[in-house]
């Protein structure tokens, strides 16, 4: 399988180019094989997700604020909140 670059003016049909166009113009897109994709997690994204929220809400207890929080996990203080109250 090559996983080299190609020029969609190349592959594909006029009709579907002018789409694109409209929606990425000039961007580099990844388009996935259809029966390569995993489910949501499966990869560990999820278990790391959990133990980084578990983590959060565990120094958010330990009287760190949502502040040096959102600073420390590169995260708005919004993000923070949801993690702390859901």
């Amino acid at each position: 399988m090559s996983r080299r670059y190609k020029n969609a003016a190349d592959i594909l049909p006029d009709d579907l180019l002018k789409q694109l166009q409209q929606y990425a113009a000039g961007d580099i897109l990844y388009v996935p094989s259809p029966e390569k994709r995993k489910p949501w997690g499966a990869t560990g994204t999820r278990q790391f997700y959990l133990q980084r929220n578990e983590e959060i809400r565990r120094l958010y207890a330990g009287r760190m604020s949502i502040a040096e929080l959102a600073e420390r996990y590169g995260l708005s203080a919004e993000t923070i909140r949801k993690i702390i109250y859901q």
